[in-house]
């Protein structure tokens, strides 16, 4: 049998119930260590051996975690295990999670945010452009002329007297992300209201900005992400140009290069007054392996503060 096709007589059973073992599954799973995909359906394919040696056609979920966690270790080692125990807290918590994910126009934040839904199983992904989007149908530039402009070039809708220079661009950056925070404020509130995990992303995302009164019934987790380095920023632009063939003007954006680096530094000078981690989008693995430990760490500390609640009752 191929490494990559399932075992049709392999069941994962749950009390009277029972499913055929998925390597896709498994590895989806697996992949929330920061495993990149061909590595975790080796992992995949490596439990479902194990299991299949021991002469069982049928396993528990619980026992087959079990059996990923060792053959992970051995195949990985040691911070993967730990990561994938970490991963094993998500079907415990009873909060939802929220993942906010900020940073200036092609960084990768699109990316990442899709990367890390997808090794989480979160199904409701959004972006703060989205938002913007609908609130431009409802608004028109004359009654809200900050959300008809990109975030980088929200300058345009402040006028002169009210500011001048460089700084001109980061009022109106900052103005439209006071805007747009209202819908992004109403989806988070919505979506703890309702117990669902999300994650969202967006420039709009800004740490200190979004009203946390409600986060306490969620785990709100915030990352920043961005490119220190100016040449390999432009470069996610040529990139973004040929992979939409153009939809998206290259020239535009390597115009603008000066302002997108402007609302890059607000970020990174709001994510540090609050302590909100800031990542380095070096290489897409790299960074989608820090934002799962940023979400896992939040999970591990969060269950720590559970566990020590309930000792002291």
């Amino acid at each position: 049998m191929d490494e990559w096709e399932d075992h049709p007589d392999l069941q994962i059973v749950d009390k009277d119930y029972g499913l055929p073992y998925s390597k896709g599954l498994m590895a989806q799973s697996i992949m929330a260590t920061g495993l990149p995909p061909e590595r975790a359906y080796h992992v995949a394919s490596e439990v479902e051996r194990h299991v299949l040696e021991s002469g069982r056609m049928s396993i528990s979920l619980s026992r087959l975690r079990e059996i990923a966690q060792q053959v992970l270790g051995e195949e990985e080692g040691e911070s993967f295990t730990e990561r994938y125990r970490r991963w094993r807290l998500l079907g415990q918590l009873e909060k939802p999670i929220i993942i906010l994910i900020g940073g200036a126009t092609g960084v990768g934040k699109s990316t990442l945010a899709t990367q890390i839904a997808h090794r989480l199983g979160v199904t409701r992904l959004t972006s703060s452009d989205s938002v913007r989007q609908v609130m431009r149908a409802f608004f028109s530039p004359e009654l809200m002329p900050a959300i008809h402009y990109s975030s980088f070039e929200a300058g345009k809708s402040v006028k002169p007297s009210v500011a001048r220079g460089p700084d001109r661009d980061l009022v109106g950056y900052i103005d439209q992300v006071e805007k747009v925070s209202v819908g992004i404020n109403a989806i988070i509130e919505r979506s703890i209201k309702e117990g669902t995990r999300m994650v969202l992303e967006g420039a709009h995302i800004v740490p200190g900005l979004l009203d946390e009164r409600h986060w306490r019934n969620a785990i709100v987790i915030q990352m920043v992400l961005i490119v220190e380095d100016e040449e390999h920023h432009k470069s996610h632009f040529y990139v973004r140009d040929q992979e939409t063939k153009g939809v998206r003007s290259l020239e535009k954006y390597l115009a603008n290069i000066e302002k997108i680096r402007r609302v890059q530094g607000f970020l990174v000078k709001c994510a540090r007054e609050s302590g909100v981690p800031v990542i380095d989008n070096q290489s897409i693995d790299d960074a989608i392996s820090m934002g799962m430990d940023i979400v896992l760490d939040a999970v591990n500390r969060y269950q720590q503060d559970s566990d020590l609640k309930m000792q002291a009752k």
